[in-house]
C-alpha cells in the first residue's frame, strides 16, 4: 500500500478528470469511487472521491467545490523515452482548453500543471561538461514543448 498519496482537489470533475488521466497511460486504472452519503458533503449519491493509479502511483481526486484551484506551485512530471511519447502526452494533456507553458510545462483542461520531459534531458543537464549542459539548458529555455532532436543538437554543439 502506498503510504503517501497525492490528493487533487476539483470543483466537481473528479471522476471525469480521473478517467481522463487514466486514459493517457498504459499502466493506469480507477481503483475506487466513493459517493457522498446523507450527511454530505455534497448531494447524496454524487461522486466524492476517486482513487486512481498512474504508473504504479495512487492519486485521490476529490470533488471539493470551487474554493481552491491548482497552481504551478505543484506539477506532475512525466519522464518520456521518445519524442513520440512527448508529442502524444503534450497534445492530449493540452487539448480542450489546456495551456502550453515554457520549458516542457503545460496545464491541462482542469488547471493541473504537468512537466513532459524527455528522459535524456536530465542526462544533458547533469553532464559534468558545463559547456554541453549550458547549451542544453539554453535550448530548453527557448522551448515550449521539448524537442529531443533540437536539445541533442544544442547539447552536442551542432
Amino acid at each position: 500500500m502506498q503510504r503517501i498519496k497525492t490528493y487533487l482537489w476539483f470543483d466537481d470533475q473528479a471522476e471525469e478528470a480521473a478517467n481522463f488521466y487514466v486514459s493517457l497511460f498504459n499502466d493506469a486504472k480507477i481503483l475506487d469511487i466513493k459517493y457522498s452519503g446523507k450527511a454530505g458533503p455534497g448531494e447524496e449519491g454524487t461522486v466524492l472521491l476517486v482513487t486512481f493509479q498512474l504508473e504504479g502511483l495512487e492519486f485521490i481526486a476529490l470533488n471539493g467545490g470551487p474554493q481552491f484551484k491548482f497552481t504551478e506551485a505543484i506539477s506532475l512530471c512525466v519522464d518520456c523515452n521518445t519524442q513520440a511519447e512527448v508529442d502524444e502526452l503534450w497534445e492530449k494533456l493540452a487539448a480542450d482548453g489546456g495551456e502550453h507553458g515554457p520549458c516542457g510545462w503545460l496545464k491541462d483542461k482542469y488547471g493541473l500543471s504537468w512537466q513532459i520531459v524527455p528522459r535524456v534531458m536530465l542526462e544533458y543537464l547533469s553532464d559534468p561538461d558545463e559547456t554541453k549542459s549550458a547549451r542544453a539548458m539554453a535550448a530548453m529555455l527557448q522551448m515550449s514543448k521539448l524537442d529531443i532532436d533540437e536539445l541533442r543538437a544544442a547539447y552536442e554543439g551542432s
